[in-house]
């Protein structure tokens, strides 16, 4: 080879080298807005499962994917704040928990992609068009189910057959909560159970609703709240000391010692909402996506609890039992 030729490949290779390894340090990062109207502590599980979610489909946190994270707390006035947040840190998508998170998204952005979680009617509530064609640029997995409030009141009557008065905690703030409690009325009315409801403003309202429960002689079901998944253990507490059968949709409750939960499997859809952020970082459009809708429901009940409250749980219950706490 001639040195003239080879001098000129040298200096070819000095002018690209750099070029390569500017084009290799400017790959883009994936960036994920994380947006939960819960507590981080009471989120946790939800947390690590999306983080879980994800790693399954290749991403690796702090690698190749970074995740910015908002909690509210369950004060939902500061959620359009912290949403905002977000967009303005140009996330490439925001993943977003329950009604007032994904509504909040949805009021500050209408070009950032949206994939929500536990929102139990999200074309009820408003935040999209239809479940097979979102449209706009939210999409996500619901929670939605018909007839959940009937189950409720089918296995407080299992359970106590000669039940008469139910009593609804339930927080006016939250949406879902004022959908379910429509459903729990429907189906009360045609099993012949009297409601009482009881709002729930704050935790300072919790022991008046037990104590009104305990004085009527009535079971107690907890309606979805993020302020309510804040204090599953000062409600399970609450429950035992006035020796009140209470149910929720949520087995935190369960495992924080309150009697039974039914519903989704809500730490399912963390995992399941990654594959929904996954595809919108490929290319594909929030529009395009259809709400999955929850395929998998748990009943779990506390046996430990129901001794205290001095109940019998029927075989029947158990052996339905997705998970039973000795």
């Amino acid at each position: 080879m001639k040195p003239t030729t080879l001098l000129i490949i040298l200096m070819l290779g000095i002018l690209v080298a750099p070029l390569a390894a500017e084009a290799q340090q400017t790959v883009k990062v994936p960036r994920i807005g994380y947006l939960s109207a819960d507590g981080g502590a009471a989120a946790s599980h939800l947390v690590e499962g999306f983080r879980q979610g994800l790693r399954t489909l290749g991403y690796v946190e702090g690698q190749s994917v970074t995740i910015d994270y908002r909690f509210a707390d369950g004060k939902y006035e500061r959620l359009p704040d912290l949403a905002r947040e977000l967009v303005q840190l140009r996330v490439d998508v925001l993943m977003v928990f329950t009604i007032p998170a994904t509504r909040a998204a949805k009021g500050v952005t209408t070009t950032t992609p949206i994939v929500f979680a536990q929102v139990l009617d999200p074309v009820g509530a408003g935040v999209v068009a239809g479940l097979a064609r979102p449209g706009a640029n939210v999409t996500g997995v619901s929670v939605m189910i018909e007839d959940l409030g009937g189950k409720y009141i089918q296995l407080m009557q299992e359970l106590m057959p000669r039940i008469a008065d139910v009593a609804i905690l339930w927080e006016p703030a939250q949406p879902a909560g004022a959908l379910q409690l429509k459903q729990i009325e429907t189906a009360a009315t045609s099993l012949g159970v009297r409601l009482h409801t009881v709002k729930v403003l704050g935790p300072r309202d919790f022991e008046t609703a037990f104590v009104s429960a305990k004085t009527k002689r009535s079971a107690v079901f907890v309606l979805p709240s993020s302020l309510f998944n804040l204090h599953w253990q000062r409600l399970a507490n609450l429950a035992v000391k006035h020796q009140v059968p209470t149910i929720s949709a949520r087995r935190e409750f369960v495992n924080a010692g309150g009697l039974i939960s039914y519903g989704p499997d809500f730490a399912d859809q963390s995992p399941r909402a990654p594959s929904y952020v996954d595809g919108i970082l490929k290319g594909a459009k929030p529009a395009d996506l259809p709400v999955e809708q929850p395929t998998k429901f748990e009943l779990v009940i506390n046996l430990k609890t129901a001794k205290t409250l001095r109940l019998t749980i029927p075989q029947t219950l158990l052996l339905r039992a997705d998970q039973v706490i000795q």
